[in-house]
């Protein structure tokens, strides 16, 4: 019987070895009888002496000893071949990907690499000389893509967690049809080197995982910057805890939503919002126009020379070792100019403007994962139409720096399960996955083709917290910015953006270096509301802070366009006689 990541580490504990799971995993993944899942299994009796020799050195350190794992095959693990699907461009690498490094040496066990769409280019799952992976639910569905091995295996009960990629959606689409959760991290969280790139600017590591809390444990062992990846960034990943009292859930206009025609689809997500309100959600309509606008442009935009970039050495060479589809998908980066990839980016960023007031105000976006569900014969006979439509509420969140997780939320009236998409900025992590749980344990449906279902306790742990101050800070410590590092130095974590109150103004400090502006409190309603961020620090990393902030700055109590109060910075009104007011911007 698969267990989750946490039931393998008790049975650890409480004595059971490692190899015994290990040899449980081969096991199963010999009884289910599907050659597609994996292009390459490392040998079982290989596993089990690293299963052994792991027990040999005991679990202290480890955070995942023994947990079995599989990667897609886009992801370098040293020793065993890397195919992206393509025989043709087969190599063997020495080193493995920093993320398969962290997680080996957090006690994981490898188990081996997954089928996927060639080179990560599709949503269905159905591009690969392989084979194609039976969805673990309904064999004559499509298993998604291009992570299609990675959902499978874990759906069928093969492994406890799996990683993916996700550009477009490969790492959520394939969690929804097979009924488990899928978890898009912030860009740069998770590094990428080693990972043979889609669109490398928007590429991330995704994790496969029954529930929730696995997949968040997973992230928080694979998260870190990574200097030799020049898209790795430090961000913070928080802390997940009960979700907000009274959240405050977007979803689109009622005109916004599709689902080709598939009623079910469309009851389903309604079924499922009102299961959010069950939750305590307030629902709030937005414009979705946007959104959409931003996804069609990830197609039609240049964004696909990017593939052609990864591979142009096997596709000068050897074109006709492409899939026939991905060839053509890929060779239309032919077609683009740089004159046509700037007026996309100038395009990109009016739409990321655009979506900007929909973020006012709310905890999370929520959209259905997928619009419908195709059979393998919808597929043969339109291969490209019906693989892009299951992108419409996916394709749109890499291109916008966003954070996203894909949970089981309830049935469709066919016995299939639908799926809910949360979607955050960037950093938002571990708040995502704080609501996630909690609409997991509520749809009480069974994980992927298990048969089982979350226990309540598991969903929703209760965890004794460290006392924590929240500090809200402007300008130079904001995430991205030159003393942002004071905080991150102190183990401080990311909560969330938010305002203050219009009682705020906010000035530009001369001859600061680096440039530093100052908050000042003013008559209520005669101010703006200004932008922070709000992190939290342990006391006495808090003390250490305050204690060296210099003059003319200090810290208060903000007054925050939500209701709370949090400590952050003022300045002194002495100092802002000769200031600009810059509260406007």
């Amino acid at each position: 019987m698969i267990e989750t990541i946490a039931e393998i580490l008790a049975a650890h504990a409480t004595g059971r070895a490692p190899a015994e799971t290990v040899r449980g995993v081969y096991h199963r993944i010999a009884a289910h009888g599907d050659p597609a899942i994996f292009i390459t299994l490392v040998p079982e009796a290989e596993a089990v002496a690293a299963a052994e020799a792991l027990a040999a050195s005991g679990p202290a350190g480890k955070p995942l000893y023994g947990v079995p794992f599989a990667v897609k095959d886009n992801i370098d693990a040293a020793g065993v071949q890397t195919t992206a699907a393509c025989p043709a461009f087969a190599r063997t690498p020495e080193t493995s990907a920093t993320v398969v490094q962290k997680l080996l040496a957090a006690g994981a066990i490898l188990i081996g690499k997954t089928n996927l769409d060639q080179f990560a280019t599709g949503l269905a799952g159905v591009r690969s000389p392989y084979g194609v992976p039976r969805n673990a639910l309904n064999a004559e569905l499509v298993p998604g893509g291009s992570s299609s091995g990675s959902a499978v295996a874990v759906a069928a009960g093969l492994v406890p967690f799996s990683l993916g990629t996700d550009t477009a959606g490969s790492g959520r689409v394939p969690a929804a049809l097979n009924g488990i959760v899928g978890l898009k991290p912030s860009l740069g969280l998770v590094s990428t080197h080693g990972v043979l790139p889609a669109c490398r600017t928007l590429d991330c590591v995704s994790i496969f995982a029954l529930d929730v809390t696995d997949a968040l444990t997973v992230l928080q062992v694979a998260a870190a910057f990574d200097a030799a990846d020049p898209y790795s960034r430090p961000v913070a990943l928080g802390a997940a805890s009960a979700p907000p009292p009274k959240m405050r859930i977007a979803i689109p206009r009622e005109c916004d939503l599709t689902f080709f025609g598939d009623k079910l689809a469309a009851d389903a997500f309604t079924r499922d919002c009102q299961r959010l309100r069950e939750l305590g959600a307030t629902l709030v309509e937005i414009d979705f126009e946007p959104f959409h606008a931003v996804a069609r442009l990830l197609y039609e935009g240049p964004w696909v020379a990017e593939r052609y970039a990864a591979i142009k050495p096997l596709i000068l060479a050897n074109p006709d070792a492409l899939h026939p589809i991905t060839r053509k998908i890929i060779e239309g980066a032919l077609k683009q100019t740089a004159v046509g990839t700037f007026e996309a980016k100038y395009k990109l960023a009016a739409l990321r403007r655009a979506t900007e007031a929909a973020w006012k105000g709310i905890d999370a976006i929520v959209v259905p994962t997928i619009p419908t569900i195709y059979t393998l014969a919808d597929l043969a006979t339109e291969p490209v139409i019906f693989n892009s439509y299951l992108g419409t509420y996916t394709n749109f969140v890499n291109l916008l720096d966003l954070c996203a997780i894909a949970v089981p939320s309830g049935a469709r009236g066919d016995g299939m399960p639908s799926s809910l998409t949360l979607i955050g900025a960037a950093g938002q992590d571990a708040h995502l996955a704080s609501i996630a749980r909690a609409i997991q344990a509520h749809a009480n449906q069974p994980m992927g083709a298990t048969g089982r279902r979350l226990l309540p306790l598991a969903a929703l742990p209760v965890r004794a917290a460290a006392p924590q101050i929240e500090l809200a800070v402007v300008g130079a410590h904001l995430s991205g910015m030159p003393l942002n590092r004071e905080l991150l130095d102190l183990s401080a974590t990311f909560l969330r953006t938010a305002a203050t109150v219009a009682d705020y103004r906010l000035f530009a400090l001369p001859g600061m270096q680096p440039p530093k502006p100052g908050l000042l409190r003013v008559a209520s309603g005669a101010g703006h509301e200004i932008a922070v961020e709000v992190w939290s620090l342990s006391p006495a990393a808090f003390g250490l802070f305050v204690s060296a902030i210099p003059a003319p700055f200090g810290i208060g109590t903000l007054a925050l366009g939500d209701g709370t109060a949090v400590k952050g910075f003022l300045c002194e009104a002495e100092a802002l006689k000769s200031a600009r007011d810059v509260s406007e911007f």
